[in-house]
């Protein structure tokens, strides 16, 4: 029999120390190609004050972008690397050391520049400029950092919902007690399974989880969902333990899971097949959940009831991974899938 934790009891993630946060990252292609287009277009207006000429204004950007670019990257590059120490530094640290960086690049900037010109550049001018300039880029990270709060935080009061709701909840008890005198073993498990989702709905579960600890979560939904449908509920699993690493938000991939099941198998006469498969491609990571649609005469084929979660999904996986995550779905051959590729670190 499982040890599992009843409601009342805290879970280790709830007792354990808070880790501290990052107020900014800068590891993600998307931040990278956001802040080298910030600084310039910086530049190219600043351009404009000592051009008269289309060609002299794209002569001195140039020029610019020669000092301003590396110092970008090497900016970007630092801050990412110093990740870890970062985050072990406090909040007005981390904000104080990312404007130290930007005073560092302006600085580094000027110097490529003086290569170029063999003049004396404004070294205070460019100091100044990269500290205000990482200033304005650290506050852009920290508005897209907080973004991910209220978003978890939908998605868990949705979850929450998803549970208490009477439909789901009554029929699970119904199910537990059916089973306590012919198969007691049967009935306490279902109720452990309930119980841990209602544990993840109720407890913070941080920024991220694995994917791993997310194929776990579904299980157990499928698990209470396979009493309650018995063989008109069909499962199959394609994992790939390669990819249980990846990171997702918390309470991403079970009410996918769920959509799948009260639009495609509960309106079904027959049931309906689920297919969950992961696969771990290179430095990808594929989640694929393909399930069948009921039949015409069994109701609308329409899949909007499929989009109550989705708009969700998409925001929160584009808010971690940027654009390095995709999300797509698509109806193919009565079947509804839903993909989603991101980074496997």
């Amino acid at each position: 029999m499982q040890e599992t934790q009843i409601l009342s009891t805290p879970s280790p993630a709830a007792t354990a120390t808070p880790k501290r946060a990052l107020v900014f990252d800068a590891c993600h292609a998307g931040v990278v190609l956001r802040a080298v287009l910030f600084v310039e277009a910086v530049a190219g207006v600043g351009a404009m004050f000592a051009t008269e000429t289309p060609a002299q204004w794209l002569a001195v950007l140039a020029l610019l972008t020669g000092g301003v670019l590396p110092a970008t990257l090497a900016w970007l590059l630092v801050a990412c690397s110093l990740k870890v120490w970062l985050q072990r530094l406090s909040i007005a640290q981390q904000y104080t050391a990312g404007v130290l960086l930007g005073t560092l690049a302006g600085l580094l900037a000027c110097a490529l520049l003086a290569l170029v010109l063999a003049d004396n550049p404004p070294w205070l001018a460019c100091a100044a400029a990269g500290a205000l300039l990482s200033a304005l880029l650290v506050a852009g990270l920290i508005l897209r950092a907080r973004a991910r709060a209220p978003a978890t935080t939908t998605a868990r009061l949705a979850e929450l919902q998803a549970r208490i709701r009477p439909h789901f909840l009554f029929n699970t008890l119904n199910s537990a007690i059916a089973l306590v005198r012919a198969e007691p073993a049967q009935a306490e498990a279902l109720l452990e399974d309930l119980s841990d989702l209602f544990r993840h709905a109720l407890v913070e579960q941080g920024e991220t989880a694995t994917l791993g600890e997310e194929i776990q979560l579904a299980q157990r939904y499928l698990a209470i969902e396979q009493v309650r449908f018995g063989e008109r509920l069909r499962v199959q699993w394609l994992l790939d333990p390669n990819a249980d690493g990846a990171h997702l938000p918390p309470l991403l991939l079970q009410p996918l899971v769920e959509n799948a099941v009260k639009h495609g198998v509960e309106p079904s006469r027959h049931g309906g097949k689920l297919r969950i498969a992961t696969q771990r491609r290179g430095d990808r990571v594929v989640v694929r959940i393909t399930n069948t649609l009921p039949a015409p005469h069994e109701g609308s084929t329409s899949t909007r009831g499929h989009g109550i979660a989705l708009d969700n999904v998409r925001a929160r996986l584009a808010l971690l991974h940027d654009v390095q995550a995709q999300f797509s779905t698509k109806v193919k051959n009565g079947l509804y899938q839903v993909r989603i590729s991101i980074p496997c670190g």
